[in-house]
């Protein structure tokens, strides 16, 4: 027992070591002259361009149920018109950027892992290598350029879509008076709340993109390999984000919101 603790230590100190020579790598082949922006291109439209209805669905929905649950508890203590403050803090700073994420993570990151996993069992990679070409600055980096930009601006779609769903939801359905709602709404939701999302969303697309790709470049032989390596992306991802949400709403707040 005591030998397998000390070896599953070791295995996991190395993959830490793995992961952050991938990272450095990646972020290094960006800002070289190997990045292949053609790649970046094409990729900024199958991972941003097709995920709106996924994240704009997400976005619309969550404001709405926010609204109707808060206007609930509200309604108690006759503050309705604060309804609107509450979501629109809550949709930019939070749900905004980790639903938006955890929406791709899902399905960008499975298929990064599939794709990569596919082309490592068929030695595609391997093909690469022998033409001199690095898997990182063909494979990787575009893909990691094209989720961090990608991300801010799904998250700022699901941000609009979901505060203007809970405005209709607030004014149409539930009888809050729509002038007080939208003067609410301004006055309590600062440039830091919005600001704060948006280094999250950066965060959150770094950490889909390196979890997705170091996944699929590091699957085990056969179909079986490339499954298991699609399944732990999307879930490795989604706690990371999980997790690193909660240390950066800390320390974001510290620092955006000196105040409080």
């Amino acid at each position: 027992m005591e030998f397998s603790i000390r070896q599953w230590i070791i295995g996991r100190l190395q993959q830490l070591g793995e992961i952050t020579l991938f990272v450095v790598e990646t972020i290094r082949a960006i800002f070289s002259k190997r990045m292949q922006w053609s790649a970046t291109i094409y990729q900024l439209y199958f991972l941003g361009f097709k995920s709106q209805s996924v994240v704009l669905v997400t976005g619309a929905f969550t404001g709405m149920v926010l609204c109707a649950q808060t206007y609930f508890q509200f309604h108690k203590v006759k503050m309705d018109t604060a309804t609107g403050a509450v979501v629109s803090v809550a949709m930019c700073s939070e749900l905004g950027p980790v639903l938006t994420a955890l929406m791709v993570a899902g399905r960008v990151g499975s298929a990064m892992a599939a794709e990569l996993g596919a082309m490592k069992v068929s030695e595609q990679i391997d093909a690469l290598r022998t033409l001199a070409t690095h898997p990182l600055d063909y494979l990787v980096a575009p893909r990691f350029a094209a989720t961090v930009l990608a991300l801010p601006i799904l998250t700022i779609e699901a941000i609009v879509i979901g505060i203007a769903a809970s405005y209709w939801v607030g004014s149409e359905l539930l009888g809050i008076d729509p002038v007080y709602y939208f003067h609410n709404l301004v006055r309590y939701t600062d440039p830091p709340h919005v600001l704060e999302g948006m280094i999250k969303s950066i965060c959150f697309g770094g950490i889909i993109a390196i979890v997705g790709c170091y996944r699929g470049m590091h699957c085990r032989e056969g179909a079986q390999g490339v499954g298991r390596a699609t399944t732990e992306a999307v879930v490795t991802a989604s706690i990371l984000i999980l997790i690193s949400n909660f240390f950066l709403t800390l320390a974001l707040s510290k620092l955006l919101h000196p105040e409080l």
